[in-house]
């Protein structure tokens, strides 16, 4: 009997122990190799954007030190985007913020953020969310009857905790049949400070030049719609612009496409275009304009807390869409020094149980056939 207790608490304490071991305590980091490897520069060679979400589980109003450190994170695997090295954009909690933790965004290079902030601090722009694209959470109405000159920022997280997020499969197919301009955070806030610095001047008596100058953050062309009253005798086209641009583009480039009375067009920094007539400069118009091409409105998907790059943009390869990839460092498990020790343990346990039921099972059956012998 007591040999039998001593193997049955045996047993429950090889199933029992690892059961009930504390788990492993969040204390590293871990990195997302998708970033650099195959996915990152394939996302970023589309035209999709970085930015930062900080550190998982860190609140960076309590511990600011998360931004910068998140933007050293990202750079060091990838540019933010095909137009700079250094993220803009940043993911921060809902509700207000606070000027240290403002401060501290700005001084780190950001100047996006989103995007469920109840105010606007002053040296930073705020983007909305406009509605999700999880199954079920779309707002199709606000896809369908977006402004003229709307940004239409979708929510997107592939993953809550330990369930899978499907996305909506009818509201991305509407967004990729519409007349819309596939663009991201950074992107669309950049292209419009280059449309307002787009200028014109006179080379001579003859000759009017427009162009863009460099910008200190990215460097992304802007649009301007030139009009004239009477058409140029001669336009010259310097640098990107002289690609023609159809009505159907729908990501951004630099070009140019003529229009009643004048023509769009998109610039980077350094390009320029020049119009000239025989006997006098030409008056001219020009008009900064918010979305790329004439489009009608700007749409970007915002990937948030992105700690797997390949969980969040598996299903969308081969979509015309684009994407603010807002990136979180993940927490990585530190294993618990018990943990070994107990899995030694049990494996050490196991065969040495075995061995003793064993001999124990085959003592009784020499018992049993000893007592089997002396009474016959």
């Amino acid at each position: 009997m007591l040999t039998r207790r001593v193997v049955g608490l045996l047993l429950f304490a090889i199933i029992a122990v690892p059961t009930f071991a504390p788990a492993a305590a969040a204390t590293e980091w871990d990195d997302d190799n998708w970033l650099w490897n195959i996915i990152g520069p394939e996302r970023l060679a589309l035209g999709d954007e970085f930015g930062c979400h900080g550190y998982e589980g860190v609140d960076i109003h309590d511990e600011p030190w998360a931004i910068s450190e998140c933007r050293d994170y990202l750079t060091a695997f990838t540019n933010a985007s095909r137009w700079g090295q250094n993220p803009v954009s940043f993911g921060v909690p809902a509700g207000e913020m606070d000027s240290t933790t403002a401060d501290h965004l700005h001084s780190s290079g950001f100047r996006i953020v989103g995007d469920l902030l109840e105010s606007t601090p002053s040296q930073l722009h705020k983007i909305d969310r406009t509605t999700s694209r999880g199954k079920g959470q779309t707002e199709m109405s606000a896809l369908e009857d977006a402004a003229q000159d709307e940004l239409v920022s979708i929510y997107w997280v592939a993953r809550w905790h330990d369930v899978k997020i499907r996305e909506d499969k009818s509201a991305i197919s509407l967004l990729e049949s519409q007349d819309v301009w596939f663009t991201t955070w950074g992107e669309w806030y950049m292209h419009e400070r280059a449309s307002h610095r787009i200028g014109g001047s006179y080379l001579d008596n003859q000759t009017i030049a427009v162009g863009l100058p460099e910008d200190e953050l990215w460097s992304v062309p802007g649009s301007v719609l030139i009009e004239w009253e009477i058409e140029p005798e001669t336009i010259a086209m310097l640098g990107g612009v002289e690609h023609e641009l159809s009505a159907d583009e729908q990501h951004l480039h630099a070009g140019y496409r003529f229009v009643e009375n004048g023509l769009i067009a998109t610039l980077s920094p350094g390009d320029y275009i020049s119009f000239s007539a025989a006997d006098h400069a030409p008056a001219f118009t020009i008009t900064p304009m918010t979305t790329f091409n004439g489009l009608h409105h700007s749409v970007v998907i915002v990937g948030h807390h992105v700690t797997n790059l390949h969980e969040w943009s598996s299903d969308f390869y081969d979509s015309p869409l684009r994407f603010t990839w807002l990136i979180e460092r993940p927490a990585a498990l530190v294993m618990d020094w018990r943990l070994p020790v107990i899995a030694v343990a049990v494996l050490i346990a196991t065969p040495v149980t075995i061995k003793f039921l064993v001999k124990r099972d085959q003592r009784i059956s020499e018992d049993v056939g000893s007592i089997d012998s002396d009474t016959d």
